[in-house]
């Protein structure tokens, strides 16, 4: 009989209240990655940035989520995923009080850093803890909550940023400075879950600990059951891991369909959404309080689907949700970016009496009475008026007193796209990188894919405030439309269906393949 036939009602509430713990990495991921979007005026104003600096700043996270990766994989399996996770912890921490009170741009990016080394930890040992403590009819749904934490970090971050964003003139540092706390309980309660029972098989040979943790996870035959199957597999591994075994053929499957979807869950834009939720509504012409207001929309949105993700996934299973979920996306960009496209940008008395700048509204006077039906004309007839830093100052914050725009229609769009996003590469990404890789090549492959995941996102962050200035808002929403439709035919051409299947069968069966 097989492991997953074996869990016992009654012992659910041990495994599920483990891996709500574990996955509070999720939570301060999910916070620190969304913060920074009320925090982006505030910053740019008090470090005096370009738009390079800002796109670093903001991407900053990700750049040290890349080390991060590189160095969870391996010290996960030496020292073990509870280890690393308490260390994760200690480092969202310090990054949350130190950015909030620096004074300067190095500082402030070095303190951005130190979080997203917690974020590359967080972002994969937290799921890979999870999918080996967790019996297989539950692993989709407890590997999710690490999904569902990151998303109601996003909410909550948005709901801190609407709630402080008037806190004072430097509110921008209460903002960043208030994940200290969530950081804080983490970090404490980490050191009441047990350590992964197949790590302790695998590193240490601790059975007898192993069998008693799964014992409280499902019973004693459950326990039996799952420890001779973990050494059975243990009886077919060689040597540790290493990155050249990557490259071996019988690793082809998986790593195409790993390093694929780490690929497309990012180059889609969804970090994009998330950092700059205000500024793209901003865009689409609203206030500042309007705008931090729909960004909570967005997250409630995000928190919602990810329910249903969580609900479905062992029901319904990981490739259809793929499916359904990249159409969905592709329709929604598309959606935007036709919105974007048909906007205007109206020149009259009350769009130029908005305009905060005087010698820029004292500037463009002239065009009073007149409209531009595209960004690009726009640009080509302003540029010629304004000197350089004028005409900085105009792409970023005075544009938004133009624009004729459907704005319901861009709402729509993005939440659209979020739930999309929430139901299929959001979740399933990283419930099926906790599935495919065999245990032997574990630690290094999801250091690697990791590591390809956030240098993904990382770019994508980097360019986006480059793409709105200067290619705007529709050729943006454009490109990324045509990414996620990429992304749909990589699910239909290469993903397989892990539902209901032991991580051994998982291995054997790509493996085989």
């Amino acid at each position: 009989m097989e492991p997953q036939d074996q869990v016992v009602k009654m012992n659910k509430s041990y495994t599920i209240l483990i891996s709500l713990i574990v996955a509070l990495g999720g939570f301060l991921l999910g916070f620190d990655s969304a913060v920074i979007s009320g925090a982006i005026k505030g910053i740019t104003t008090y470090f005096e940035m370009t738009d390079a600096m800002l796109g670093f700043a903001v991407g900053c996270v990700i750049f040290g989520a890349m080390a991060g990766n590189l160095m969870a994989g391996p010290l996960a399996d030496t020292f073990g995923r509870k280890q690393v996770l308490i260390v994760v912890a200690a480092l969202f921490a310090i990054s949350a009080s130190w950015s909030a009170l620096a004074t300067g741009y190095t500082e402030f990016i070095i303190a951005r850093i130190i979080g997203g080394i917690g974020i590359g930890g967080a972002i994969l040992i937290a799921p890979i803890y999870i999918a080996e403590i967790a019996p297989p009819k539950l692993r989709g749904s407890l590997v999710s909550f690490n999904q569902l934490n990151i998303v109601i970090g996003i909410s909550v971050a948005y709901f801190s940023n609407y709630f402080l964003v008037n806190y004072g003139d430097e509110s921008w540092r209460w903002m960043l400075g208030v994940e200290a706390i969530p950081a804080i309980i983490y970090f404490l309660s980490l050191f009441t879950v047990p350590r992964s029972p197949r790590w302790l098989i695998f590193k240490l040979n601790k059975v007898k600990l192993a069998r008693k943790i799964l014992q409280k996870i499902g019973g004693e035959e459950y326990a039996e059951i799952t420890v001779a199957e973990i050494q059975r597999g243990l009886a077919r591994k060689e040597k540790k891991g290493r990155l050249a075994d990557l490259f071996k053929s019988k690793y082809a499957t998986i790593m195409i369909i790993a390093l694929g979807i780490a690929f497309f869950q990012q180059i889609t834009g969804i970090n994009a959404i998330f950092y700059y939720a205000p500024t793209i509504f901003e865009q689409a012409g609203g206030s500042t309080d309007s705008s931090f207001l729909q960004a909570i929309v967005v997250g409630l949105t995000n928190l919602v689907f990810t329910l249903v993700a969580i609900w479905l996934i062992d029901r319904l299973g990981r490739k259809p949700l793929l499916l359904i979920g990249t159409s969905f996306m592709t329709i929604a960009l598309v959606m935007a970016a036709m919105a974007f496209n048909s906007a205007t940008y109206d020149f009259n008395d009350n769009s130029l009496r908005k305009v905060d700048d005087i010698q820029i509204q004292r500037a463009l006077a002239d065009f009073n009475g007149k409209s531009f039906y595209s960004q690009a004309e726009l640009f080509e007839g302003v540029k010629d008026k304004l000197n350089d830093e004028l005409f900085l100052d105009f792409k970023r914050n005075e544009i938004t007193n133009f624009i004729n725009i459907n704005a319901t229609l861009v709402l729509v769009a993005i939440l659209l796209y979020v739930a999309a996003f929430a139901i299929s590469l959001g979740p399933v990404m990283w419930t099926l990188i906790s599935e495919v890789f065999p245990s032997k090549i574990k630690g290094i492959a999801i250091s690697v894919v990791g590591f390809f995941n956030s240098l993904v996102s990382f770019s994508v962050t980097q360019v986006f405030p480059w793409e709105l200035t200067n290619l705007g808002p529709t050729l943006t929403f454009a490109i990324y439309a045509l990414l996620s439709l990429c992304a749909l035919l990589f699910v239909y051409r290469f993903v397989i269906e892990t539902k209901g299947k032991t991580l051994e069968q998982v291995e054997e069966s790509l493996i085989r393949s």
